[in-house]
């Protein structure tokens, strides 16, 4: 293994920074930089030996591939914390418009939005990752989460509490629960996994999640996180009153100004349920 391959290896397996899904991400987004900048002329390269030539080197590659902005936004991620991690962060200019690499386009105004029926349930065999499956409906939880979840320690009677080490990034967050079909599947959650989570006793996080996979692939269940999409766009009509853009409702330039205010107050509200840090992300959900 080449030194700078193992260097990031080591520097990602004793950081755990966000969730298990991240860290696995980064490791292998670090994993193929390496690969790249030695096949790019940079041999004999060390994790402390990162330059300024090394980061506009990798974009213009990037670019040569005709790789999308949100790729190129994602490796960028990784190689500002690798910097971070050696205390070189001065390498990389703050903004990637720097480089010349274009904003993300977080808006389609095309739901995404996946809805759980139960013919898809009555295909999964394994309880464990049925019950996920409806908590990712029933609250928007992402994949991970829904694994993770330990429906005792959450219920907080009317709110869910997510742990930090569930959670992508590594941001604690309640979410309101508001219906009965949400304390139908939350008591379910109880019934089946008592004082611990929906990894089955025995088993470790990265068998449930393969076994997760597993169901659904059999199952035909494909695109779970459009089970979020869903959740949000329920949410936006539910607080609003009116469909979300992505649904065919009006688009933010047709709204009134009490009505825009709204609007700005349920987004950061759907934001903070669906666990991100900025509102524009949710119109990657709602549209805009």
């Amino acid at each position: 293994m080449k030194d700078l391959n193992y260097e990031l290896k080591q520097l990602c397996r004793r950081n755990h920074d966000g969730s298990y899904a991240t860290q696995h991400a980064r490791e292998a987004i670090l994993t193929q930089i390496a690969n790249q900048l030695h096949q790019l002329g940079f041999k004999d390269m060390k994790a402390a030996s990162l330059k300024p030539k090394h980061v506009t080197t990798l974009v213009e590659h990037w670019k040569a591939q005709s790789l999308s902005a949100g790729t190129i936004k994602n490796r960028m991620t990784e190689l500002r914390w690798w910097a971070e991690k050696v205390n070189k962060m001065n390498v990389m200019a703050r903004d990637n418009g720097h480089y010349g690499i274009a904003r993300r386009n977080y808006v389609t105004n095309v739901s995404q939005a996946r809805t759980l029926s139960d013919g898809d349930l009555g295909k999964v065999t394994d309880p464990y990752t049925r019950t996920s499956l409806k908590l990712q409906a029933a609250f928007g939880l992402r994949r991970e989460e829904s694994i993770k979840f330990r429906p005792e320690w959450a219920d907080g009677g009317d709110r869910l509490t997510l742990k930090a080490s569930w959670t992508k990034g590594g941001r604690a967050r309640e979410i309101p629960i508001r219906n009965e079909q949400q304390r139908t599947v939350l008591d379910e959650a109880r019934q089946l996994a008592g004082k611990g989570s929906l990894i089955p006793a025995g088993k470790s996080y990265v068998q449930q999640l393969q076994r997760f996979k597993a169901q659904c692939q059999a199952a035909g269940i494909y695109h779970v996180h459009g089970h979020r999409h869903h959740y949000a766009q329920t949410r936006y009509r539910e607080l609003t009153g009116w469909l979300c853009p992505a649904l065919g409702g009006p688009k933010s330039r047709e709204l009134t100004l009490e009505q825009k205010g709204l609007d700005r107050r349920v987004r950061l509200v759907i934001s903070e349920e669906l666990g991100h840090g900025r509102e524009r992300i949710v119109a990657t959900y709602i549209g805009r």
